[in-house]
């Protein structure tokens, strides 16, 4: 109906869609984090919720979910690190979990990322799923890091314009003036255009080494993106390709979790 009225506000109104979490994850907290140090700072007004453990351990690994996700979807892997003598830091990102808030977009999250850093840093091993992986590139490509890091990008937001066509298509708008008011407004909140929020363009700044795990048939993050980053066979990016596990699956799955705690 807005289309019809008005393109402008249609697109704010996608867009609003386009960064709201509309159903915050279940809250069954694991056990694990009964035993967590509860974390809280201000971002943007918002507080921002978060976890740690084993605070006296050496090395330290970050957690990053996804859209519509939270930290304690993680559990396992948490319990994983803090067995293998990591320091484990998790947060829920601003609209998610116990974060306050009610929408979220990329920059916000990067900006998190970049607060945990300074305020709990330093980090050596990131773990990021999904919307987790596009932050962490946007928020790492500016901040001092090296190929001693390590990072794990699970089914990853590779570009942000694929996200935009799917949310599109979702909302079955097909007005191409609408869309073009969309991209308009990412431009004057950041100053950048969608295209920019790419993973394959923030990687040309990021020196760590790199596990890429993908899934043929994400339904989600597409394939076909992450398709162009392995076609160009970077030195410090090493990649893993399932099938059947989809977007979800995937960071759930026994086999992925082993490799994953033994690249880390």
């Amino acid at each position: 109906m807005l289309t019809l009225v008005n393109k402008r506000k249609a697109a704010e109104k996608a867009f609003e869609l386009f960064c709201t979490p509309f159903m915050k994850a279940e809250v069954r907290v694991p056990a694990i984090f009964s035993k967590a140090e509860q974390l809280h700072f201000q971002l943007n007004g918002m507080k921002v919720h978060g976890f740690r453990w084993k605070k006296e351990n050496a090395r330290t690994v970050l957690i990053l979910h996804g859209f519509r996700s939270a930290a304690h979807k993680f559990h396992q892997y948490i319990t994983s690190f803090v067995d293998k003598g990591y320091q484990v830091l998790a947060f829920d990102a601003p609209a998610h979990g116990s974060s306050e808030g009610k929408t979220v977009n990329a920059v916000q999250y990067a900006e998190m990322i970049t607060k945990v850093i300074a305020l709990y840093g330093p980090v050596d091993s990131f773990l990021a799923h999904s919307f987790g992986g596009i932050a962490l590139s946007l928020a790492l490509e500016n901040l001092p890091h090296s190929e001693n890091n390590r990072i794990v990008l699970i089914a990853p937001a590779t570009e942000t314009c694929s996200a935009v066509d799917g949310a599109f298509k979702m909302l079955q708008i097909k007005d191409e003036e609408v869309r073009r008011q969309f991209d308009n407004i990412i431009f004057e909140q950041s100053g950048q255009q969608t295209s920019w929020f790419s993973i394959n363009r923030a990687l040309k700044k990021i020196e760590a080494k790199i596990l890429w795990i993908h899934d043929e048939d994400d339904d989600v993050t597409p394939w076909a993106d992450a398709l162009k980053v392995k076609e160009q066979g970077l030195a410090n990016i090493e990649f893993i390709v399932t099938k059947g596990l989809g977007h979800r699956k995937i960071y759930g799955d026994f086999h992925i979790r082993n490799k994953v705690i033994d690249f880390l």
